[in-house]
Protein backbone atom coordinates (compact mmCIF):
# COMPACT_ATOMS: atom_id res chain seq x y z
CA UNK A 1 0.00 0.00 0.00
CA UNK A 2 1.50 3.24 -1.06
CA UNK A 3 2.00 5.98 1.91
CA UNK A 4 0.35 8.98 1.25
CA UNK A 5 2.10 12.46 2.38
CA UNK A 6 0.01 15.27 3.58
CA UNK A 7 2.33 17.91 4.32
CA UNK A 8 1.23 20.43 7.46
CA UNK A 9 -1.06 18.19 8.32
CA UNK A 10 -1.65 19.41 11.73
CA UNK A 11 -1.70 22.70 11.05
CA UNK A 12 -5.08 24.59 10.99
CA UNK A 13 -4.72 25.57 7.92
CA UNK A 14 -3.81 22.26 5.99
CA UNK A 15 -5.50 21.91 2.93
CA UNK A 16 -7.11 18.67 3.44
CA UNK A 17 -8.41 19.74 6.46
CA UNK A 18 -9.72 23.02 5.60
CA UNK A 19 -11.63 21.03 2.09
CA UNK A 20 -12.89 18.40 4.31
CA UNK A 21 -14.41 21.09 6.89
CA UNK A 22 -16.06 22.29 3.80
CA UNK A 23 -17.60 19.90 1.89
CA UNK A 24 -17.85 17.44 4.98
CA UNK A 25 -21.38 18.72 5.81
CA UNK A 26 -24.70 17.01 5.34
CA UNK A 27 -25.77 18.70 1.94
CA UNK A 28 -23.00 19.87 0.22
CA UNK A 29 -21.66 16.38 -1.55
CA UNK A 30 -25.44 15.63 -2.44
CA UNK A 31 -26.00 19.45 -3.96
CA UNK A 32 -22.58 19.23 -6.28
CA UNK A 33 -24.06 15.69 -7.28
CA UNK A 34 -27.71 17.09 -8.10
CA UNK A 35 -26.06 19.69 -9.80
CA UNK A 36 -24.33 17.39 -12.05
CA UNK A 37 -28.00 15.87 -13.75
CA UNK A 38 -28.31 19.13 -15.74
CA UNK A 39 -26.34 22.39 -17.04
CA UNK A 40 -27.79 24.79 -15.30
CA UNK A 41 -30.48 24.56 -12.69
CA UNK A 42 -33.04 27.31 -10.83
CA UNK A 43 -33.08 26.80 -7.02
CA UNK A 44 -36.72 25.52 -6.95
CA UNK A 45 -35.35 22.86 -9.09
CA UNK A 46 -32.32 21.74 -6.82
CA UNK A 47 -35.09 22.30 -3.66
CA UNK A 48 -37.06 19.53 -5.33
CA UNK A 49 -34.50 17.34 -5.99
CA UNK A 50 -33.03 17.03 -2.62
CA UNK A 51 -36.66 17.06 -0.65
CA UNK A 52 -35.36 16.90 2.67
CA UNK A 53 -33.41 20.29 2.44
CA UNK A 54 -34.77 23.11 3.66
CA UNK A 55 -34.94 26.62 2.01
CA UNK A 56 -32.06 27.91 4.74
CA UNK A 57 -29.63 25.04 4.30
CA UNK A 58 -30.15 25.19 0.79
CA UNK A 59 -29.20 28.89 0.64
CA UNK A 60 -26.47 28.22 3.03
CA UNK A 61 -24.78 25.48 0.96
CA UNK A 62 -25.15 26.82 -2.29
CA UNK A 63 -23.53 30.61 -1.21
CA UNK A 64 -20.37 28.48 0.79
CA UNK A 65 -20.00 26.30 -2.53
CA UNK A 66 -19.69 29.31 -4.16
CA UNK A 67 -17.43 30.84 -2.04
CA UNK A 68 -14.85 28.02 -2.61
CA UNK A 69 -15.48 28.69 -6.33
CA UNK A 70 -17.25 25.35 -6.78
CA UNK A 71 -20.80 26.51 -8.16
CA UNK A 72 -21.49 29.21 -10.46
CA UNK A 73 -24.53 31.50 -9.66
CA UNK A 74 -25.62 33.45 -12.52
CA UNK A 75 -28.10 36.31 -12.48
CA UNK A 76 -30.46 37.33 -14.83
CA UNK A 77 -31.80 41.20 -14.49
CA UNK A 78 -35.24 40.44 -15.07
CA UNK A 79 -38.71 40.39 -13.34
CA UNK A 80 -38.79 38.06 -11.66
CA UNK A 81 -35.32 37.90 -10.66
CA UNK A 82 -34.25 34.85 -12.51
CA UNK A 83 -30.91 33.10 -10.74
CA UNK A 84 -29.41 29.98 -12.09
CA UNK A 85 -26.47 28.00 -10.38
CA UNK A 86 -24.29 25.43 -12.37
CA UNK A 87 -20.87 23.37 -11.63
CA UNK A 88 -17.79 25.12 -12.25
CA UNK A 89 -14.44 23.89 -13.77
CA UNK A 90 -12.67 22.91 -10.11
CA UNK A 91 -16.15 21.32 -8.92
CA UNK A 92 -15.94 18.87 -12.33
CA UNK A 93 -12.54 18.03 -11.25
CA UNK A 94 -13.42 17.08 -7.22
CA UNK A 95 -16.65 14.74 -8.00
CA UNK A 96 -14.57 11.60 -9.70
CA UNK A 97 -12.70 11.81 -6.06
CA UNK A 98 -16.06 12.26 -4.22
CA UNK A 99 -17.35 9.44 -6.58
CA UNK A 100 -14.80 6.91 -5.25
CA UNK A 101 -14.78 8.00 -1.79
CA UNK A 102 -19.08 7.65 -2.62
CA UNK A 103 -18.12 3.36 -4.12
CA UNK A 104 -15.58 2.90 -1.33
CA UNK A 105 -18.60 3.44 1.28
CA UNK A 106 -20.96 1.57 -0.80
CA UNK A 107 -18.37 -1.17 -0.51
CA UNK A 108 -17.98 -1.03 2.86
CA UNK A 109 -20.51 0.44 4.87
CA UNK A 110 -22.23 -3.39 5.72
CA UNK A 111 -18.70 -4.30 7.36
CA UNK A 112 -18.42 -0.86 9.09
CA UNK A 113 -21.74 -0.73 10.56
CA UNK A 114 -21.38 -4.83 11.64
CA UNK A 115 -18.17 -3.65 13.24
CA UNK A 116 -19.90 -0.63 15.06
CA UNK A 117 -22.54 -2.83 16.30
CA UNK A 118 -19.85 -5.30 17.67
CA UNK A 119 -17.96 -2.51 19.61
CA UNK A 120 -21.26 -1.51 20.93
CA UNK A 121 -21.61 -4.87 22.64
CA UNK A 122 -18.54 -5.40 24.14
Amino acid sequence: MNRINIPNSSYADCPIRMILSRISDKWSILTLFTLTQAPVMRFNELQKTIPDISQKMLTVTLRTLEEDGLVKRQIYAQVPPKVEYSLTKRAMSLLPHIDSLISWAQENMEDIINDRKKHKSE
